[in-house]
């Protein structure tokens, strides 16, 4: 990097200094700000924020785990790029397995599963005002953990469970998409009430749809901002 991109990070009295620079530096990379390919320099990325290396690194590290930073040997840290057959393959599964999720759930979730699914989808709005990605990648999350939870299906969650650092990476990107959050809200919403009048064909349609919809929404964020490789 020749100029500076990065702002100096304002500290919360929230969140730990490494959790803020890595919610940093992932929205550095989802934007483009940081490209496919680039290498990450803790020095030069420290400066920019105005903090030491050690939150840099560990917010390096986190960034590995869910596959946004690739780490190669004797040369160091460097932003992932994404193909376009590692989305279709990871949205096929995700689709067919979201659809069966939200199927069981019609069948099985409980009130008390209901309500919190309702709440997660109510949470939202704020971050949705606030234009919070980090914080609606999280509600995001929350609301599909308890839609699995629901299916009473452990061995459908364990399958999940192994995507979840692609799922991770490609929710963040898609939420990013210029309108997308407001558009998944809405699905979430109707996914709940198709689980709420325990429609399992609709919701099992409604769960395939959902994730066709951000498949679109991440492939067309991901070509504005050159993120295929």
């Amino acid at each position: 990097m020749n100029q500076p991109r990065l702002v100096p990070v304002k500290l919360d009295n929230y969140k730990p200094l490494r959790e803020i620079v890595f919610e940093t530096l992932r929205e550095a990379i989802i934007t483009g700000v940081l490209k496919p390919g680039e290498r990450l320099m803790e020095v030069q990325l420290a400066e920019e924020m105005g903090v030491s290396r050690t939150p840099v690194r560990e917010a390096i590290r986190k960034l590995e785990l869910e596959g946004f930073v690739v780490m190669v040997a004797r040369k160091g840290a460097y932003v992932a790029g994404i193909s376009l057959k590692d989305i279709t393959d990871v949205f096929e599964i995700r689709a067919a397995l979201e659809g069966l999720a939200a199927s069981l759930a019609a069948d099985r979730a409980s009130e008390e599963e209901l309500e919190e699914m309702e709440r997660a989808v109510a949470n939202r709005w704020v971050y949705l005002e606030n234009t919070d990605l980090s914080s609606l990648v999280e509600t995001d999350s929350e609301f599909h953990d308890i839609l699995y939870r629901a299916s009473r299906n452990q061995k459908l969650i364990n399958i999940l469970s192994n995507l979840r650092e692609q799922i991770d990476r490609f929710r963040a990107v898609s939420l990013a998409s210029p309108g997308r959050g407001r558009e998944a809200l809405e699905e979430h919403k109707k996914i709940v009430e198709a689980i709420s009048i325990r429609d399992p064909e609709l919701a099992l349609k409604l769960g395939q749809e959902h994730i066709e919809n951000a498949e679109n929404a991440l492939l067309n964020n991901m070509r504005d901002i050159d993120f295929l490789k």
